[in-house]
């Protein structure tokens, strides 16, 4: 009886057990290599990533080159090495930091004897360990299938046909094409059930667009979900690994009697982010794209900040091409050795905070902070309320500052300041209201 496809793929990306002794490759190449996947090998991260999937680094290989093997990726004399590491240390997976094609993969497995995974396949593992939510597990699985399509061939290898005339077709090819057909329709209800999701979100937050919206974005495991914990009590998941939590999460957040806004954690971004999770979480990663500030969280005692500033950037202008407001956070100062750290970003991002989440105080100068763009982002408006509309003055309490009302007869001339979003809203409500406005 055929495995059903969709249990094929799930069985494909959890088949590493536990502690599953790797070997790291890292090839280090031009920066302007294959659109962006060139440039240098970052193994030190490779080994977090196979650590936070439960695998147990016992080797490092690393190699320059100008351009891969298109074979086997690593040259001759390199791959004797990996053969060689593999063997000495009883490896059963061998992980590389770049991104291999599917006849690459397939021939490095054919020639190591174990199983042969890059970048991309390491990181959606992950994922899929994560994933918590259904949308969050439909994002995932639709990610492993845009990968899994056209690398099919390695997990009917066993079933490929031999080579000969008429009468030698083998089952492989058959049961190939059937489970290609199969993951094309789940690839397409999956998106469909995505559309879905996000058709239903934004009914949600329909009435909710007036309102400040400042999503948290950074690199992963920088710290976003604990200052998140610190300014709304969410108790979003924290742990001391990559990709802790994959799910956005949104509060209402009242930093004062008249100043409300929605704080979102987002997603972490890593370098070379697939472009399989990009696409597939993009609903997840809208809230980037529709947010009035960007509070960009850096792990200030990571060995290179500006790289992973670098790295979120990019992401950040592939989901949202527009530039935003952004408002820099360095978070864990308290990991940070070197005395000139501080003035040094300082004189790069004048406004930045210098942060431990950890503290009540790292909250709660991001939260002042965000009330002070809040109050930056608003404008001062003239109102003329006829005497029968006076009840929405309270409306005018609860979302500007009143800063005066003048009578004349039946009409009362209020002088608000709030923000333009808002106001339009107001306006909505009531368009009998005249009205003036000015910078504040």
């Amino acid at each position: 009886m055929m495995m059903d496809v969709t249990q094929k793929a799930k069985h494909r990306w959890q088949q590493q057990a536990p502690r599953e002794r790797t070997v790291l490759v890292g090839v280090h190449l031009p920066e302007a290599w294959a659109g962006g996947l060139g440039g240098e090998a970052d193994t030190a991260e490779l080994r977090q990533l196979v650590e936070t999937a439960g695998g147990e680094v016992t080797a490092v290989i690393e190699q320059r080159r100008q351009r891969p093997v298109a074979r086997t990726f690593i040259g001759k004399g390199k791959l004797a090495e990996l053969q060689e590491k593999v063997a000495d240390s009883e490896a059963n997976l061998v992980v590389f930091d770049n991104e291999l094609t599917p006849a690459q993969g397939r021939n490095l497995e054919s020639s190591l004897e174990v199983n042969v995974i890059d970048r991309t396949e390491l990181i959606l593992d992950i994922f899929a360990r994560h994933a918590r939510t259904s949308q969050a597990r439909l994002q995932v699985e639709l990610a492993q299938l845009q990968y899994l399509l056209p690398r099919l061939t390695r997990l009917w290898s066993h079933l490929e046909r031999q080579a000969g005339g008429i009468g030698t077709r083998g089952p492989g090819e058959t049961q190939l094409e059937t489970d290609r057909r199969l993951i094309g329709r789940r690839i397409t209800r999956l998106k469909r059930e995505l559309a879905g999701i996000e058709t239903d979100r934004r009914v949600q937050i329909k009435g909710r667009e007036s309102i400040y919206r400042v999503a948290l974005v950074g690199y992963t495991n920088a710290g976003k979900s604990t200052l998140m914990n610190g300014i709304t009590d969410a108790g979003v998941y924290v742990r001391d690994q990559l990709f802790a939590t994959l799910d956005a999460t949104t509060r209402r957040v009242e930093s004062d009697e008249r100043h409300r806004f929605l704080l979102t954690d987002t997603i972490g971004f890593i370098r070379r982010l697939p472009h399989h999770l990009v696409e597939s979480f993009h609903a997840t990663l809208r809230e980037v794209a529709e947010a009035d500030l960007l509070v960009h969280v850096v792990d200030a005692g990571s060995v290179d900040p500006e790289h992973q500033i670098a790295s979120v950037n990019r992401v950040l202008a592939e989901v949202a091409p527009e530039e935003k407001p952004t408002l820099m956070v360095f978070n864990k100062m308290d990991t940070v050795a070197d005395e000139l750290f501080r003035n040094r970003y300082a004189r790069h991002y004048p406004e930045a905070l210098f942060v431990c989440a950890r503290t009540p105080e790292g909250a709660e100068q991001l939260l002042q902070m965000i009330g002070t763009r809040l109050s930056a982002a608003e404008r001062i408006y003239k109102l003329k309320v006829p005497g029968q509309a006076l009840y929405h003055l309270g409306s005018l309490f609860r979302t500007g500052a009143v800063l005066d009302q003048l009578w004349t007869g039946d009409l009362c001339t209020v002088t608000v300041r709030m923000r333009p979003q808002e106001f339009e809203r107001l306006l909505g409500r009531v368009p009998a209201i005249a009205v003036s406005g000015d910078d504040p």
